[in-house]
């Protein structure tokens, strides 16, 4: 997917595979999903892509963007991070629109569990790393990135995101997998 629109960010501070990252504000496509977090990131990027494919009002396809991001619904209020979001079996999947659309040009989807939502400009600590972002390799990741977090003294303000950049069929050490963590600034 490294054709695809990513979003723009600034890199404010970098240790290894670790950054502190600023991201401009930016609209999402979302669906809540629940299930399994394998399930739920299948199936909520195929009510998605749908929409992206033209099963919008308007029939008009808007081009394919990387990440696609994962998290599990917080049972507390917070700050809505932009991935996926979920506690338990329900999380939300999210598309990053590209940036040449507002919310007046987006085509409004057909389908109402897909939600268009504007995302505030936001700060986040990121991990980045290659392979199958599986279970154990997700925990792993998080973990190491909870600890920088905490060693930096830094304020959390969302639960872990995941971010996915490539095709399933991308071979593992090609791939590009990330986890976020929104900071305050």
């Amino acid at each position: 997917m490294s054709r695809v629109e990513q979003p723009k960010y600034a890199v404010v501070e970098s240790d290894q595979s670790i950054e502190i990252r600023d991201y401009p504000a930016m609209i999402v496509a979302q669906v809540d999903v629940t299930g399994t977090r394998d399930k739920a990131i299948g199936d909520g990027f195929r009510i998605i892509a749908e929409y992206i494919f033209g099963n919008n009002l308007s029939s008009k396809k808007v081009a394919m963007t990387a990440p696609v991001t994962q998290q599990a619904n917080e049972k507390i209020a917070m700050t809505a991070p932009v991935t996926q979001q979920g506690g338990g079996d329900s999380w939300q999947v999210r598309f990053i629109m590209p940036a040449s659309f507002t919310m007046a040009t987006l085509p409004k989807p057909k389908n109402p569990a897909v939600q268009l939502k504007e995302i505030a400009s936001k700060r986040f600590a990121v991990i980045r790393f290659s392979g199958l972002a599986g279970e154990g390799s997700l925990k792993r990741q998080t973990d190491l990135l909870t600890e920088f977090v905490s060693a930096r003294k830094l304020s959390a303000v969302s639960a872990p995101t995941y971010a996915f950049y490539n095709p399933p069929w991308t071979l593992p050490f090609l791939r590009r997998n990330e986890v976020m963590i929104e900071v305050a600034r």
